[in-house]
């Protein structure tokens, strides 16, 4: 470790861009990290200050972000040369909302000899992103500029600007900055953010707006900027520009780099809390800067440990994509967490299996991050003490937001829980950080949790649980608790949910007959895998913190589960798993195949002959082998349509399942070629394209939300 640091000093000093003021340097080697960049485009300037609405326009612009930020940056595309020298943004997320602040806040401008530079006439334009970072650099009028963004915390952004004079005479330059606002187009969020001048730069205000679908902002809300140099600024309506004191004296060859810091923050405590860590970054900027490098090439190295050289760039494409999401504390939200896609406007939020699943991918570069991720869902688990719902003791809800219910959070969501993948997580990440403490604390979180399941979704009492709803004001009809218990499911709207094929729900009662919730009328295959999965993880929990009775318990139970699915959810005339039918046990075959019939040989609930069969469904072209393969629906189904979401489209999460499953039961080779197919045909999966929430299976074409955290997750996993 401490050689990689000497190597990283040197490494970072090269740049030229961390070094104190007006010290020498040499020109700057290669970065060590050239090889992972452009991974992601992250390149465009927005036209308006809402993103657009994800799925209906493919030209939305992919962000940047790091260390848990609630604001993200990108460059300017190559050819828009009015926005040299601006990092595109920022995007913020105004509580649960992702807006554009402005096309480029903090635009650099030059004169010399009271005569503007004028940056659109640039030469040489390198408009790039790296690991951590992102970088611009042009030539003009015989200076070379180099600009670097990369985040010093997880409410501010450092921002250094390098000018180097590559002539041989002195030069004398005035230094200034520019921006506007880009206002919403509606009231009242086109009046909430609003510009005022500091002694250290420009911050911009933010009005008090409760649009709980559109806009949350408490007033309280401050993006500020902060400069390391005396500076003076000027306000005009929702225009700025600030100037350096003192004019840049460069002697020839010589450089001076400029350093500011961008900070978004939610509170006046968050904000009185980060004027120290601004004043660090500003100060001695290497030091952020050589921590930053260090966290990069941690995470890197992680990622690609034994991945082959073509898959390299995907793995931290990965990384990139998860890091930009990771949202950290705030408002309701006790943990860092990382949400499904900072850039839709519905996704800044923390949703249960999605955790479960983010974290099994995060673990492998990140392990604390991964902690914290699931401890931010288990902060919100129902407990006996519950003055609302004591009957759903051990619950976890299916997402949880900047706002809770009582302070007007409409995306917050207790109606239904979400696939029990928990302690699949949590034994993903002891398996990589060997924290036995995180095990101990976690351990009765998630019997809790298990047993939850059995206690108010098994309404017959069989042993083999139902997904369902819970008892909660937002559950009023039954078609309100149908729709609660296919979310719960996660496959929203799958066949096999289908009222018009069905689909019902029944009431669970307590000893005294009182509703506790409620439950679909079959018994869901991928539920009980999961469960018995669980039970399984469980033992082995259990077994590490010295607990063998509880072991033995939780290993009988998922015996028995197996053999339950085994018996009743197989369907040997087709070679498939379904759900069934409560009440006889009957295989729902009419609904079609879907993936999850595949999941029974993830959990390694699957007899080999079961096995067989479903890998030879798997590797058909007519079933799941499609050119994407493992549509969520079987494109022999009659309710297969590719861009239909839960009804065809291909999702990162059950491909992971399927591929895994068919390693389990030695069909490794099938494995490995549907994992290179599915990564050659996804739509710029191997390219510089975002990592989409699911694709087409017939064309490989991208749908619908960009930048998605599983997808990145179970992408790594599968290398992993």
């Amino acid at each position: 470790m401490l050689r990689s640091l000497r190597i990283l000093a040197v490494v970072t000093l090269g740049l030229g861009l961390a070094l104190p003021a007006g010290a020498a340097s040499a020109a700057a080697p290669p970065h060590p990290l050239t090889s992972f960049a452009d991974i992601l485009d992250l390149r465009g300037t927005p036209t308006s200050a809402q993103p657009a609405v994800q799925g209906t326009d493919v030209s939305d612009i992919n962000v940047f972000a790091d260390r848990g930020a609630w604001h993200a940056y990108a460059l300017p595309k190559a050819g828009d040369s009015s926005s040299y020298g601006a990092f595109t943004g920022p995007l913020y997320v105004a509580q649960e909302y992702p807006w554009w602040l402005s096309k480029g806040f903090s635009r650099l401008n030059l004169s010399e000899g009271g005569q503007p530079l004028d940056l659109a006439a640039a030469r040489n334009p390198v408009l790039t992103s790296l690991p951590g970072l992102l970088r611009q650099s042009f030539d003009l009028n015989g200076l070379r500029v180099t600009m670097e963004l990369r985040y010093a915390s997880n409410r501010t952004a450092l921002v250094q600007s390098s000018v180097e004079n590559t002539g041989n005479r002195r030069r004398s330059l005035g230094v200034g900055w520019s921006g506007a606002l880009l206002r919403p187009d509606a009231e009242p969020m086109r009046s909430a953010p609003s510009l005022s001048a500091t002694p250290q730069g420009v911050a911009v205000g933010f009005a008090k707006v409760r649009e709980t679908w559109n806009y949350l902002t408490d007033g309280t809300e401050r993006f500020q900027v902060t400069h390391a140099e005396p500076v003076t600024t000027t306000v005009s309506g929702d225009s700025y520009a600030t100037s350096l004191n003192a004019p840049v004296e460069l002697s020839p060859h010589g450089r001076q780099t400029l350093t500011w810091a961008e900070s978004y923050t939610f509170t006046p405590a968050e904000a009185a809390t980060e004027q120290p860590v601004v004043a660090r970054a500003l100060a001695q900027p290497w030091l952020t800067v050589a921590a930053d490098e260090a966290r990069w090439f941690g995470y890197v190295a992680s990622a690609t440990r034994g991945v082959p050289v073509s898959r390299q760039r995907l793995a931290v494409k990965s990384v990139e994509t998860l890091v930009t999401n990771w949202r950290s504390a705030a408002g309701a939200l006790k943990h860092d967490g990382i949400t499904p896609s900072i850039s839709n406007k519905w996704f800044n939020g923390l949703w249960a299996w999605d955790t479960w699943k983010q974290a099994v991918g995060t673990a492998i570069f990140d392990p604390a991050l991964a902690e914290a991720q699931v401890r931010s869902m288990f902060d919100y688990q129902v407990t006996a003490a519950s003055a609302d719902r004591p009957q759903d003791a051990g619950m976890i809800p299916d997402c949880v937001f900047y706002n809770d219910v009582a302070h007007g959070g409409g995306n917050w969501n207790e109606r239904n829980s979400k696939p029990p993948l928990a302690a699949w997580a949590v034994w993903s990440i002891y398996q990589r950080n060997g924290d036995i403490g995180f095990l101990r604390e976690l351990y009765p979180k998630l019997a809790a949790y298990n047993a939850w399941w059995y206690r108010n979704r098994d309404h017959d009492g069989n042993g083999l649980a139902e997904y369902g709803a819970t008892v909660d004001p937002s559950n009023v009809t039954a078609e309100d608790k149908r729709q609660a218990a296919a979310w719960e499911s996660g496959m929203d709207n799958a066949p096999r949910f289908d009222a018009t094929l069905g689909a019902t729900v029944v009431d669970n009662t307590s000893a005294s007959g009182a509703v506790v919730g409620y439950s679909l009328n079959q018994e869901s295959v991928d539920l009980n895998s999961y469960l018995v999965a669980e039970k399984q993880t469980l033992a082995l929990m259990a077994d590490r913190l010295g607990d063998h009775s509880a072991a033995a318990t939780y290993r009988a139970s998922a015996a028995t589960s197996t053999a339950a699915i085994q018996q009743t959810m197989f369907d040997p005339a087709s070679g498939w798993f379904y759900d069934t039918a409560l009440g006889t046990g009957q295989p729902l075959t009419a609904r079609g195949r879907g993936i999850e019939g595949a999941v029974p040989l993830w959990a390694g609930v699957a007899t080999p002959p079961q096995a067989a069969a479903v890998r030879s469904k798997s590797v058909s072209a007519t079933e799941f082998a499609t050119p994407v393969p493992f549509p969520t629906t079987s494109a022999s189904s009659p309710y297969f349509q590719p861009t239909g979401y839960w009804r065809g489209a291909v999702w990162m999460d059950q491909a992971y399942f399927a591929l895994e499953g068919l390693k389990r039961y030695g069909f490794g080779n099938d494995a490995t070629a549907l994992a290179t197919q599915l990564r050659s045909t996804a739509s710029g999966m191997m390219g510089n394209g975002p990592l989409m929430e699911n694709y087409n299976p017939t064309t490989g074409a991208a749908l619908n939300s960009r930048g998605f955290s599983w997808s990145a997750a179970m992408l790594l996993a599968l290398d992993h």
